[in-house]
């Protein structure tokens, strides 16, 4: 794996985090949408700090996930197509083996990122929703830039989209997933199960 697809698969999941807010009165603002967004940048950085095993960095990875993030946009995204023929039960038990898919995938490249850091640089609209702009350092390489896409669709205020130097979560791991489900024969659950089993 090269390093830039190591950088990617590692922001994707700091990348590549859902509850936040109630949604207010008034729409998504610039301001908002930064704050959210530093938060998420922040209690990533207190986490790769922390200096604790990796087992509980990517149970902390989790929780960031799924508190920041619009997890159920983005695995219904990822499952494409193949979303609209899987049942309530099948797609709760999918979304729940996604998170914890997307939080060992990227929690265990958490190393990489010791001694790096991620600095937001500007906030624009782009339709319904903000992109955040940002800028991450790493040891050693180059600096490059992360978009996160911000909505309060759900109710909440959270990132549905991360953009890696051009390349966006939801995409690429649509790839991932629909890899998966053609190797599964199109059974969503031996999916989950492989879900379950990866990362």
């Amino acid at each position: 794996m090269t390093n830039d697809l190591t950088r990617r698969h590692l922001l994707a999941c700091g990348a590549a985090c859902a509850a936040f807010a109630p949604l207010p009165a008034f729409a998504l603002t610039d301001a908002r949408a930064k704050a959210l967004v530093d938060q998420v940048v922040s209690d990533i950085n207190r986490v790769i700090a922390s200096g604790q095993p990796l087992s509980q960095m990517i149970r902390d990875f989790e929780r960031i996930f799924s508190r920041y993030a619009d997890v159920n946009i983005i695995a219904r995204s990822t499952l494409g197509p193949a979303s609209r023929q899987t049942s309530a039960s099948q797609m709760r038990r999918f979304i729940d083996a996604f998170r914890g898919y997307i939080a060992r995938k990227y929690g265990k490249r958490f190393h990489e990122f010791i001694g790096g850091r991620i600095e937001v640089k500007n906030v624009r609209k782009v339709k319904s929703w903000r992109e955040v702009i940002s800028t991450v350092y790493l040891k050693g390489e180059p600096p490059f830039e992360v978009r996160f896409l911000v909505s309060d669709r759900s109710g909440k205020d959270l990132f549905f989209d991360m953009v890696i130097e051009g390349v966006s979560l939801r995409l690429s791991e649509r790839t991932e997933i629909g890899a998966m489900l053609d190797r599964n024969g199109g059974n969503i659950d031996g999916l989950i199960e492989d879900l379950r089993r990866a990362g």
